[in-house]
């Protein structure tokens, strides 16, 4: 047998020695030992929830208006002599209090001219009255003819009438007179004045803007599916339950910043107008606020400026027995499916998360309000999760009972 190479025996060799040295690391390696993973549960906050009752708001905006704005408007012509203090924008009245007086030395002669003509038509229908009487004394004597009746007839209605000409003249004079004072027709505010002392004005010139101060209104428009949560009168007559009593009309709050501060004033809906807008969807309820101004109350308030813009709260219907959750609580359904209900993610004692559809009475800024789906005392999460399964194991941080 022909042995190799002496150059060949050095690399089997070590060839061996490390095969050799394999062998030996396996069969002395040491058995591994298999693990599981430890299970991740995302951490997620929960609220406890709890039956209570809840009264709606429905919340709106709009502008102060006045409730009546008129024009004062002298009814006879003539100069004006006076002007009340009060007569300047901005001026406070009372209803009847005299705001201007116009030139009376016409007015008076017409009224002294209009009792002279009653008294010399009051003197002719005396005379022809006795005529009337003598010519029918005569008759049944047989002295006088039907044509002198027939003439005395004829001027007893003539003078007859040319009294009651005279007497209405004489009243319309009189009423003239008097309207050479003009009186606030009712508790206001001037709003803009157009006349001095020494002008001439004519009847039927517009020569002031005067406002009501009683009431002030607040038109707010509402969405028409927010009536289901307020009793706004949509059949009550005008100024009927204008004082907002308790159960009668709904109350309403307005905000606003004036005079550097928020302040807050309250009123209630008196009407709702009659239509509703077919683009926006939108009724317009009517809010009334009594003495905007403070003028009969005995400690000074802020007043309800005309032209200020504020925010309303209209209080609503109480809700019986309803869940109060932060908005982040609500799953919303499937989008493609109208059909599909809202959902939340229930936390039972086990940890496991369970979704459960549930009926959403109403959804808000910042809460939500569920009205069938839920026990007392259930574990609502209140935390967003990319993936969720019904069943999976969740961490809580919580309870907290929401407010």
């Amino acid at each position: 047998m022909k042995r190799p190479p002496p150059k060949l025996l050095l690399p089997l060799a070590i060839a061996g020695v490390g095969v050799l040295g394999v062998a030996i690391l396996v069969a002395t390696r040491p058995e591994q030992e298999t693990r599981t993973p430890p299970e991740f549960a995302p951490l997620v906050r929960v609220v406890e929830a709890q039956p209570q009752d809840w009264r709606y708001v429905v919340r709106s905006h709009g502008t102060v208006a006045p409730r009546t704005e008129s024009d004062l408007i002298p009814q006879v012509a003539g100069e004006v002599v006076w002007i009340s203090p009060e007569l300047a924008s901005g001026g406070f009245f009372d209803q009847g209090e005299p705001l201007v007086r116009l030139d009376r030395a016409d007015s008076e002669v017409d009224v002294q001219s209009a009792r002279a003509a009653v008294a010399r038509t009051q003197s002719e229908f005396a005379r022809a009255r006795t005529e009337l009487d003598r010519q029918r004394k005569l008759k049944e004597k047989g002295v006088a003819s039907q044509a002198r009746i027939d003439d005395a007839e004829n001027a007893y209605r003539v003078s007859e009438a040319a009294l009651s000409e005279a007497r209405a003249r004489l009243v319309r004079a009189e009423r003239d007179l008097a309207r050479t004072e003009l009186v606030a027709p009712f508790e206001g505010r001037v709003r803009s004045k157009d006349v001095d002392v020494g002008q001439f004005v004519n009847r039927g010139q517009a020569i002031a803007t005067l406002y009501a101060v009683d009431f002030a209104e607040v038109r707010l428009p509402i969405p028409d599916r927010e009536l289901r949560f307020v009793d706004v009168p949509l059949r009550v007559r005008n100024g009927d339950g204008a004082g907002g009593g308790e159960g009668s009309v709904p109350r309403v709050r307005l905000h606003a910043e004036f005079a550097g501060r928020d302040n807050t004033w309250t009123g209630s809906v008196v009407r709702t107008e009659g239509e509703i807008d077919p683009q926006s969807r939108m009724v317009n309820v009517v809010a009334r606020v009594e003495d905007p101004y403070g003028r009969h109350r005995e400690q000074p308030s802020v007043p309800l400026a005309v032209g200020l813009f504020v925010e309303a709260e209209i209080e609503g219907r109480t809700a019986r027995n309803v869940y109060v959750l932060p908005r982040t609580a609500l799953r919303p359904g499937d989008p493609m499916d109208p059909s599909a209900p809202d959902s939340v993610h229930v936390v039972d004692a086990e940890g496991r998360l369970e979704i459960r559809p549930v009926e959403v009475l109403r959804t808000e800024r910042t809460q939500v309000l569920i009205g069938a789906g839920l026990a007392p005392g259930e574990r609502v999460s209140v935390s967003p999760l990319q993936a969720v399964v019904d069943g999976m194991a969740v961490r809580t941080v919580g309870p907290e009972t929401p407010s």
